[in-house]
């Protein structure tokens, strides 16, 4: 089977529309191109209909339930919304917020802001898998503690943090928690109920809906959830988020989210295959490579997981260092295979990854890190392909590069410090 070029493996910085998602988005771009918020005539009743459905979509996507969905213009915009928005609004409760330095830019720079309001932010850090227990949230609670945020799944590393714990110790102490579910929506289960969560940022973009459109989770009973806005002008959302809907961008996004619910399962398993696939093919091809995050889970034939096993990271995702290697010259070098070093949101900077290093990775490994983000259009002789062209570019680049081999004669021989 001939592999079209290029090949794309970054599917954690963003994702194709679905044709089918598009498909559905279409009537509202030219024939049914009403204002959700015009209630009195026929253009504007059929796109709140179509507004409705969608939110029903999403909710279900989460078991929420429909009201509790607010639309934005993405998951940086739900973040912003519910970090300073929940904040500004119980500060006469408390002034204390708790995150991880692991988080999103889009979680911590809110919460730097905070920092300059007068909030004091406790920033927990990972173990070296990228996990954060749900003791260790329990430790930071104080009585002036209002709100916990951490991800669902992070987005370099893929580890997936047990938000139920997590969420029962917030909920023990009556401290709302957020979760920026961004990557692990529709890839791997997220129930707000069953996770005791209260805000839970998403995006259409990362699972083959448009860009531009996203929405935040916001409790409405057990507890009611308030939130100051931060957008003023006009009152859409129930207040919370003025501005005109997207509608196309709405109703695409909840038929991604239906159709991501109903072949999660499927997706996920082959997924597993194909990262497995990926993973030997590179570490039996290229020597003094390591994993990044945690470990990859066992899995059966089929992709399952074993027996009470537990997964500990997003299905397609895998994050490997290259010593002797600087990432950007990888990259560069892989130009058939779209691949990332990190965060889309920070691939313009030259620092190492902050998630990395949060993990205890060194900074040379950090710069020598790949991130591979598995999906959907991916097949196995994809994978192939970019196992041969890793092990191609690899090999040239440390040919190039005599520290590597020096300190490769200095570990064998016993000599290299």
């Amino acid at each position: 089977m001939t592999v079209k070029l290029p090949i794309y493996m970054d599917h954690h910085a963003t994702t194709p529309v679905d044709p089918r998602v598009l498909e559905a988005m279409m009537p509202y771009f030219t024939r049914a191109f009403g204002n959700a918020a015009s209630r009195s005539h026929v253009f504007g009743w059929e796109a709140e209909a179509a507004v409705d459905e969608a939110r029903s979509q999403v909710a279900a996507g989460m078991n929420a339930q429909p009201r509790e969905i607010v639309f934005t213009s993405g998951a940086t915009e739900s973040d912003n919304m519910a970090i300073l928005g929940v904040a500004r609004a119980y500060r006469e409760k408390g002034r204390h917020v708790v995150t991880a330095v692991s988080e999103h830019t889009a979680v911590l720079d809110p919460c730097h802001v905070l920092e300059r309001e007068g909030f004091e932010v406790t920033f927990l850090y990972p173990d070296r898998t990228g996990a954060i227990e749900a003791e260790q949230v329990r430790e930071s609670l104080r009585d002036d503690t209002i709100l916990v945020t951490l991800m669902l799944a992070n987005n370099e590393i893929g580890t997936i943090l047990p938000l139920g714990e997590i969420g029962a110790a917030c909920r023990e102490r009556g401290v709302l928690f957020h979760t920026d579910a961004v990557q692990g929506f529709g890839k791997v289960p997220f129930d707000v109920e069953a996770m005791n969560v209260d805000l839970a940022s998403v995006t259409a973009h990362k699972l083959y809906g448009p860009k531009g459109i996203g929405a935040l989770y916001v409790r409405a009973r057990k507890p009611r959830v308030r939130l100051e806005p931060i957008l003023h002008g006009g009152g859409h959302e129930r207040g919370l988020r003025s501005g005109t809907l997207n509608v196309p961008g709405i109703v695409g996004f909840g038929k991604a989210v239906e159709i991501s619910i109903a072949g999660r399962d499927d997706e996920a398993r082959r997924l597993r295959l194909l990262r497995r696939r990926l993973s030997d093919g590179i570490l039996g091809e290229v020597p003094d490579v390591s994993l990044n995050g945690p470990p990859l889970p066992e899995i059966g034939p089929d992709g399952s997981l074993a027996p009470g096993a537990l997964e500990p990271r997003l299905p397609g995702n895998l994050n490997l260092a290259f010593a002797g290697v600087e990432g950007e010259a990888l990259l560069m070098g892989l130009k058939d295979v779209a691949v990332s070093s990190g965060s889309a949101c920070t691939s313009a900077t030259l620092r190492p990854s902050h998630v990395l290093k949060a993990i205890g990775v060194p900074d040379d490994l950090a710069h020598a890190s790949i991130r591979f983000g598995l999906g959907r259009s991916n097949t196995e002789e994809e994978v192939d392909f970019a196992v041969g062209a890793v092990a191609v570019t690899v090999r040239r680049l440390r040919e190039l590069t005599p520290s590597y081999g020096s300190a490769r004669e200095g570990t064998a021989t016993g000599s290299g410090r």
